[in-house]
């Protein structure tokens, strides 16, 4: 205040770009934009970069405190680590594969599927989960027309595998796996979304299980810079941790004279005569070139007020996850009971995780940093069928460790006590994962075409691209190309 006066808002030089978020698909649209030639500042809320490719240091150790790996079905995150420089860091997880838990018991997951949906339902590991009967309901698929399942717009998940596979595959098999990556009840997602290309696969291949296989034969040979992925691995790392992509694309950044300032809310954003003007705070940034790259819901309430269209396509938000990350010293578990984690299927007695990821036996770089004995276990909480009215209640950090102590005893066949407990963390992810409902590819569509009429405006992100860093990184590099950086078109 300056004699009874609001001091006013600073105003800043007005860059080229503006791109407000500075998670994993801010970072790339600013990169893309300077690599285009453009001045771009990038605002972040909070105080670090990267998003939900986050970090953490438990028991001395640096770890991923979100996303820790990337689906290989593309080559999008393997080709922007090497232009990073991090070719040589690219590694395959160790090929012991994972595990699921049944309400009737613990089997290894078959090393052969996406989203848990097998390429062939004679294998012996699939055969073991569904019996008999259901492999060969499962095998059905194989004479089915390949109209069932893709000829409506949209459709779910569920739908799809059991009108294709029958209700086994879905309940012991798809049901733990898309709960453990997208913590949600497969009858609730768009398969189009999570699943991008599968049903067209069907169209082509003549069958889901074959669109399966074309689509694992595919994933194989993007591993990374050691060659083709290991069999049965349908993801990939990065020596040091996935968050060491963002280290790199910040630096990246910095070389290029681009702007990162963290604590900067976008309060408001009007479209002006010339652009877009952007308000954080106490200062105005003015540019020619706007990118929106936060969640759904916040990106169309920044958004709604120029572009009131979008209002009726607010997505719902995703749901609440936590992460409880453990790191004991229990010489035990060095044997990997359970491979390299285990998903657990929905009504499961007695456990409340949804996964246990064994991190020290799924990435043989952090095994050597750990030492032997130590491991490092992390549990992941909360799906979006359990949010709301009947469902779990938010545990605080100390119920939930004790939770994560008994369901890794449950799940790894070891006892774990708080005593064995070196150092322990527990991340919160709020609407982290981007809820893909039925019909959520047309609502996408929709607010593209919206966003489209309105020059120099991209908007992009998990919520839009789908889940995962794979989709991520290749659709918010797809969409800032699609458009020359001056703003003179929007994407």
């Amino acid at each position: 205040m300056r004699g009874g006066r609001p001091t006013p808002k600073a105003t800043v030089a007005g860059p080229a770009a503006v791109v407000v978020g500075g998670g994993i698909s801010g970072l790339i649209a600013a990169r893309e934009l300077a690599l285009a030639g453009s001045a771009v500042t990038v605002l972040e809320a909070s105080q670090a970069w990267g998003g939900c490719v986050g970090s953490h240091v438990v028991a001395g150790l640096y770890l991923d405190s979100g996303a820790e790996s990337f689906a290989t079905r593309s080559t999008a995150v393997a080709d922007l680590a090497r232009e990073l420089g991090l070719a040589d860091r690219i590694v395959a997880p160790h090929p012991g594969g994972a595990w699921v838990q049944l309400p009737d018991g613990p089997q290894e997951l078959p090393k052969t599927g996406v989203l848990g949906i097998p390429a062939n339902p004679w294998d012996p590991e699939v055969r073991r989960s569904l019996g008999l009967a259901g492999a060969i309901r499962a095998s059905l698929d194989r004479w089915l027309p390949a109209s069932v399942g893709t000829s409506s717009d949209v459709t779910s998940v569920s739908s799809l595998v059991r009108a294709r596979m029958g209700k086994k595959v879905l309940e012991r098999l798809v049901s733990p796996v898309v709960g453990g990556v997208h913590s949600a009840d497969p009858a609730l997602l768009d398969v189009d979304m999570v699943a991008p290309g599968l049903r067209a696969g069907i169209r082509a291949q003549g069958s889901l299980a074959a669109a399966v296989a074309a689509q694992r034969k595919a994933a194989k040979g993007s591993g990374g810079a050691s060659g083709p992925a290991k069999a049965g691995s349908a993801v990939a790392g990065l020596r040091g941790g996935m968050n060491t992509l963002v280290d790199a694309l910040v630096a990246d950044l910095r070389e290029r004279g681009v702007k990162l300032l963290t604590g900067q809310h976008a309060d408001d954003v009007v479209k002006a005569p010339e652009g877009w003007r952007v308000t954080a705070g106490n200062a105005t940034y003015d540019a020619g070139r706007l990118v929106v790259a936060l969640d759904g819901p916040a990106a169309v309430g920044l958004l709604e007020k120029s572009l009131p269209e979008l209002s009726s396509l607010r997505p719902a938000p995703g749901p609440l996850v936590s992460l409880v990350t453990m790191v004991v010293d229990l010489p035990q578990l060095d044997g990997r009971p359970r491979g390299t984690g285990i998903l657990v299927a929905p009504e499961t007695p007695g456990i409340r995780a949804k996964a246990l990821t064994h991190a020290t036996a799924k990435w043989d770089w952090l095994a050597d940093e750990a030492g032997p004995g130590t491991h490092v276990l992390r549990l992941s909480y909360g799906r979006r069928e359990e949010a709301g009215g009947g469902g779990d209640v938010v545990l605080d950090d100390e119920s939930l460790l004790a939770a994560a102590l008994e369901d890794a005893s449950t799940l790894l066949t070891v006892p774990i006590s708080q005593a064995d407990i070196v150092d322990w963390d527990v991340v919160r992810w709020a609407g982290a994962l981007p809820f893909a409902a039925v019909g959520h590819k047309q609502r996408v569509a929709q607010v593209r075409q919206v966003c489209a009429a309105a020059d120099g405006l991209s908007v992009v992100g998990g919520w839009l691209a789908g889940n995962g860093l794979a989709a991520v990184v290749a659709d918010t590099r797809a969409q800032l190309k699609a458009a020359p950086a001056d703003g003179s078109l929007a994407l």
